[in-house]
């Protein structure tokens, strides 16, 4: 249970957080960073493909403000944790289930099971499908958020037939730990323009996210893999026939949201015994990094479905 570094000069996170490397089962070394000491209880923070704790230092302080400890985590492959080979230029994983033994390495650390009060998940993108996984695998949680949940791809037209056969070639071919969408050179944070960005309006959180991978590119991530497709699809499936938790639930969606499937998100939440799907008009996928106007009615509804779903 080593230190880790957290970049705070670009996370803008609450200064008191520490930052720590834990092993999971498999031998992975995972980062993760906490914010204790919320007499509320534990924000459990998972983000989506690509990302890495810095860019939720702002979130950070605004679960902390409203009385949470907070914890986030560095998925295998991304951030500082373990990456295969060691490299940012591909996101990979061999099985989706992979994921949940860095949520277990992280909800066993001392320091987190010593925060005190319930448990809440705040889940983005993928962090939105792993956790999905994590609240059926598992008790403990007491609520769940979603930002434009992965619970299934924006596939346009015969795409979405295609991508099943496209994942399943490749891994025949051998080529499961090579990217499976061909990019130009670098990341897309650094690469596209933000008036061309399917991330967010907010030109000060583009720049803030930018900045993030052009001080420290080891955080970068590259496209996905061939196997991280394939299993991503096994997912979805494995949704589709599994009954949905019973626990509070609140999704968000963008009006805009060109990443992940809304069509999946729709379907999804009303499975939920205690679901809520809140769409926010104009926002692209970052709903949680979008223009202050939608990120204050998105904190506006979770507040309160929180004041709602937790105890006192």
């Amino acid at each position: 249970m080593e230190a880790a570094p957290l970049h705070i000069d670009v996370a803008e996170a609450p200064e008191d957080g520490q930052a720590f490397f834990v092993q999971t089962s498999d031998g992975t070394r995972i980062r993760f960073a906490l914010w204790a000491g919320g007499a509320r209880g534990l924000a459990l923070v998972l983000p989506g493909r690509t990302e890495c704790i810095e860019k939720y230092g702002r979130m950070a302080g605004k679960l902390v403000e409203r009385g949470f400890s907070v914890a986030i985590i560095d998925w295998r492959g991304q951030g500082l944790s373990d990456r295969p080979g060691n490299s940012t230029a591909v996101g990979h994983v061999d099985n989706f289930k992979d994921y949940q033994l860095d949520i277990d390495a992280v909800l066993a650390h001392p320091e987190v099971m010593a925060c005190s009060g319930p448990r809440v998940m705040f889940a983005h993108s993928m962090g939105g499908c792993i956790g999905l996984r994590a609240l059926l695998a598992r008790d403990g949680f007491a609520a769940a958020v979603f930002s434009a949940p992965m619970w299934g791809l924006h596939l346009p037209g015969a795409n979405r037939f295609f991508a099943p056969l496209i994942a399943s070639i490749g891994v025949g071919l051998g080529l499961g730990k090579k990217p499976a969408i061909a990019q130009p050179k670098g990341f897309y944070l650094t690469r596209e323009p933000f008036e061309d960005n399917n991330l967010t309006h907010d030109k000060n959180h583009w720049d803030y996210m930018r900045e993030q991978i052009r001080q420290y590119p080891a955080l970068g991530l590259g496209p996905p893999s061939f196997r991280w497709l394939q299993a991503a699809l096994g997912e979805f499936r494995f949704f589709d026939a599994s009954p949905m938790p019973s626990l509070p639930a609140l999704a968000f969606v963008g009006s805009e949201e060109a990443v992940v499937s809304p069509a999946a998100i729709r379907r999804q939440i009303p499975r939920f015994a205690a679901g809520k799907l809140v769409k926010i008009s104009g926002a692209r996928h970052e709903i949680w990094m979008e223009t202050p106007e939608r990120q204050a009615e998105c904190w506006e509804k979770t507040d309160a479905f929180l004041s709602a779903s937790l105890p006192g």
